[in-house]
């Protein structure tokens, strides 16, 4: 277990951002767990957030030139990754979108860095559907960028369309490489070191049995 995604899933956990209970997830299943990364929503919550993504970017990321955060939530994410890039000597250019065009001023749908023939990779928090990713890859190409990785903050791990995960599914629809903060593999083993979380663990394993896939994206 890498100790960045150790150190994340128990500062997750702290802020309740990763919750535990019964959810109901997009794919209509009855989760014991949801992720929320909305939740790091004070300077400091966000600022940790950003150095743990930016631990990932540096073990797992493919060589890119620009970082693109969808709207809404990978608009805050990807300008503190670029600012915590830059603290650690590399000044990474970023850009997002609008969700709806600009008809004034420079008008488009793109603020930020030119992407035009970059190496991007797409920051979000989760892949649920990919319906993010998807959109980010068609905006992209018609920038005549190059879309050529995601990065995530948590890896479900979990079945989507196929008997892939829906990070497995990204790669094999885009060719793209998704890397991750951390994956479901190091929550459960972070339940499993807390005695007081034997009955969640059980909920959570069983799902797992049920909806999961063997391996992380990668």
């Amino acid at each position: 277990m890498s100790d960045f995604a150790d150190r994340f899933v128990a500062f997750a956990v702290e802020r309740q951002v990763i919750r535990f209970g019964e959810f109901r997830t997009k794919a209509g299943r009855w989760s014991p767990y949801f992720f929320n990364a909305g939740l790091f929503n004070t300077g400091a919550a966000l600022a940790t957030l950003c150095e743990f993504y930016a631990d990932a970017i540096e073990a797992q990321a493919p060589p890119f030139d620009l970082l693109f955060g969808p709207a809404y939530k990978g608009i805050p994410l990807v300008a503190g990754i670029a600012l915590t890039l830059a603290r650690r000597g590399r000044d990474v250019p970023f850009a997002y979108n609008r969700k709806e065009a600009k008809d004034h001023g420079e008008g488009g749908v793109l603020v930020g860095a030119d992407p035009r023939g970059k190496r991007v990779l797409i920051v979000d928090d989760v892949i649920s559907a990919g319906t993010s990713v998807r959109e980010s890859v068609v905006l992209l190409d018609q920038a005549q960028a190059i879309p050529a990785g995601v990065v995530i903050a948590l890896d479900r791990m979990e079945r989507g369309q196929t008997e892939l995960s829906a990070t497995q599914e990204v790669t094999r629809q885009w060719g793209l490489p998704v890397c991750c903060v951390a994956t479901l593999d190091h929550l459960v083993v972070h339940l499993a070191r807390d005695s007081t979380q034997v009955e969640t663990l059980g909920r959570l394993q069983a799902y797992r049995q049920q909806y999961g896939v063997s391996t992380p994206a990668g």
